[in-house]
């Protein structure tokens, strides 16, 4: 259950980037910036939205890759020139942290916003010491 778990808004995002509008191209950066930090991909799903009635403009896409560490979240919002990002990576038996900041970093640096804000939350703190070990040990057993 420990773990850091990041957030970014970027606003001021090129909106005629493929990675905004296109599920493949959206794909694949965030398949190869989770493979290049070395994290480990278990699952994907990305969605194109519809364009709203009447719009010219095309819609976003969402895009969630499962790790085995967690996960990766990308919305887009071509229309806004934004998009948020969603980085989770749980911190038990290894130390993902600078994966994730690594992986966020990546994925800020594809859209190059005009703005970024960015979170850090440390999940999982604070737990008693007799259940942090008693979590750790079920989890070795597994």
């Amino acid at each position: 259950m420990h773990g850091l778990h990041l957030t970014a808004d970027l606003r001021g995002c090129d909106a005629a980037l493929p990675l905004m509008t296109e599920p493949a191209a959206l794909r694949a950066l965030c398949m190869g910036a989770v493979q290049g930090v070395g994290l480990q991909p278990v699952g994907e799903l990305f969605h194109r939205f519809a364009p709203r009635p009447g719009s010219l403009q095309p819609a976003g896409v969402t895009g969630v890759v499962l790790l085995a560490e967690s996960h990766l979240a990308v919305h887009t919002w071509p229309e806004l020139g934004a998009v948020t990002l969603d980085v989770y990576v749980c911190n038990l038996g290894a130390d993902h942290s600078a994966a994730a900041e690594a992986l966020l970093a990546a994925l800020q640096q594809a859209f190059a916003p005009a703005a970024a804000q960015v979170q850090r939350l440390q999940r999982g703190q604070g737990r008693p010491a007799d259940a942090a070990d008693a979590a750790d040990a079920a989890e070795a057993v597994r």
